[in-house]
């Protein structure tokens, strides 16, 4: 029978676009980054500290001196959607072609060469455990993990089908001061900051 799985797609689908409309209603009124996952509303209420911010300004510019012209180390607004999925997430930086931006709305996230993120310092999980299971089920094919907690990272890549869904097959670890490639290209990471106290 099928009305129960017609049912369940629709109050799943019910539910998302509610929790969207909370956190488009959210975003300049509240302080914080809000982004949609499987288990609901993620709210970062902390403001971006300037270990966080500045490595992000230090990979988008980076990337920009390696990559064509016709791509680009984007970072804000807009998010990267995947409606069918439930998910609305907003990376640090998207590695993405500037003809892939001239859209309305939000970003189609198999759109993206990559995302970044730069782990932050009040829920380190959300870049860890859950864009790491979410980035991959949107189709984003690469995905790149600074941490300024322990001056390390990683690179995750190769979606492949499991049982739980589609993950990341590859996962390369690297520490601060290697060089470290994304997608096509290799960047330094030497002399990002890191947080204080760590």
């Amino acid at each position: 029978m099928t009305i129960a799985p017609d049912n369940a797609q629709q109050g799943a689908a019910h539910r998302y676009r509610a929790m969207r409309d909370f956190v488009q209603s959210m975003d300049d009124t509240l302080p914080g980054k809000f982004e949609v996952t499987k288990e609901g509303i993620v709210h970062d209420m902390m403001a971006p500290i300037g270990p966080h911010e500045l490595t992000t300004l230090h990979l988008r510019k980076r990337l920009e001196k390696v990559m064509p012209d016709e791509n680009v180390a984007h970072t804000g607004e807009p998010d990267v959607e995947n409606a069918p999925e439930g998910i609305m997430r907003r990376p640090d930086v998207m590695v993405i072609a500037l003809a892939d931006m001239e859209v309305p709305g939000s970003f189609d996230p198999r759109t993206l060469i990559a995302a970044i993120e730069v782990v932050s310092r009040s829920n380190p999980d959300n870049d860890w455990v859950s864009k790491t299971r979410d980035y991959p089920l949107m189709g984003i094919p690469v995905y790149a993990i600074f941490d300024p907690r322990t001056g390390t990272g990683a690179v995750l890549t190769d979606i492949h089908p499991t049982p739980d869904g589609p993950r990341y097959a590859t996962r390369k670890d690297f520490v601060y001061g290697e060089d470290v490639t994304i997608a096509d290209w290799t960047i330094s990471t030497a002399d990002l900051p890191l947080y204080p106290g760590t």
